[in-house]
């Protein structure tokens, strides 16, 4: 099944009608450190696979990184793994800060 690709216009969406939903970042802690969209969730990358544990089965999740490749990847294994509601941000944290909230620091 593909992983469904989300607009940072989309996602901005769904945070602002209160979705029901998991930000999960998979940057590194000094990439979350320098920017992050509030509420996300951060496990790096390399983590994921012996952290499943703290990603709720149930919700919808929505998975972020810098420009949308490494979160693809996570998207990827989350789905393989039996994750049935699995989102990629496309254009990752730096298009959230072009096209939606310019507080975040692009990098």
């Amino acid at each position: 099944m593909p992983i469904k690709q989300l607009s940072a216009s989309e996602l901005k969406n769904k945070i602002d009608t209160n979705a029901d939903l998991i930000l999960l970042d998979v940057r590194e802690p000094f990439e979350v450190a320098h920017a992050h969209i509030s509420g996300s969730v951060p496990i790096p990358l390399n983590q994921i696979p012996k952290r499943l544990d703290e990603i709720d089965f149930e919700k919808e999740i929505v998975v972020i990184c810098h420009h949308g490749m490494r979160s693809m990847q996570a998207a990827n294994f989350l789905a393989q793994v039996g994750f049935r509601n699995v989102s990629n941000l496309v254009g990752g944290i730096d298009a959230w800060s072009v096209e939606c909230d310019s507080s975040v620091a692009r990098y």
